[in-house]
């Protein structure tokens, strides 16, 4: 699960980036709000956590620009407005929660989990022409047959089902399957696709998982 945090002071984000990805999330941090909105807007996040008083726009402009292209993704705004006002203008801006700082980092991760818990009849089941992936019991099912996968292909095959008919570079696979955000050689992922292929009997007839070359890989139907 990837997180972003919007926050200016050093001394919050350096906290909560070492607690949080001690409880194996992934975290980027970005400090100022023009920034915050562009790696927003990416797409690859689970979840915001948003300071209000930040340079350059607002949180509040971050969290409402947001919600134009993400209805879905959770946004928690932890801030030290706390006035009731304060509260309400918030969530009416769209965030789905509102910390006061200071906060127990207890409370803080309890309440990230409540918003990354999935919905009631929230399905997380994806398919990709005969093959089934469901992180609930991360059991992938191609035919009938269990497909036995490592952790790291079934990560590397859940990002590609969940970004179907979409072009998946490099760089953002190595990023979001791997956790590394540095100059890496990306040789690693043509091992674990290749992986991916043969283990689930991939054919011409069955071409689920395209190369787009010089870019990366597709999960696409045919």
């Amino acid at each position: 699960m990837r997180i972003l945090i919007v926050e200016d002071e050093p001394g919050i984000y350096n906290f909560l980036q070492q607690g949080l990805e001690e409880e194996s999330f992934s975290v980027d941090i970005a400090e100022n709000g023009n920034k915050g909105l562009q790696l927003a807007l990416s797409g690859d996040y689970d979840l915001l956590l948003l300071d209000w008083m930040i340079p350059g726009i607002s949180g509040i402009e971050v969290c409402r620009q947001f919600r134009k292209e993400f209805k879905d993704t959770p946004v928690i705004f932890l801030t030290a407005k706390d006035t009731v006002d304060e509260t309400i203008f918030g969530l009416q801006s769209g965030a789905n929660d509102y910390i006061k700082k200071p906060f127990h980092f207890e409370e803080l991760l309890e309440r990230i989990k409540v918003q990354l818990r999935p919905k009631s009849g929230e399905h997380s089941v994806f398919i990709l022409g005969n093959i089934t992936l469901n992180t609930g019991n991360h059991q992938v099912v191609k035919n009938g047959e269990e497909i036995n996968l490592t952790q790291k292909e079934f990560a590397l095959l859940e990002f590609l089902m969940r970004n179907k008919g979409m072009v998946c570079r490099r760089t953002r696979i190595i990023e979001s399957v791997w956790d590394i955000h540095f100059e890496y050689n990306t040789g690693v992922i043509d091992v674990y696709i290749n992986a991916l292929r043969k283990k689930l009997h991939l054919n011409e007839d069955e071409n689920y998982i395209q190369t787009v070359r010089g870019i990366g890989y597709m999960a696409k139907e045919l």
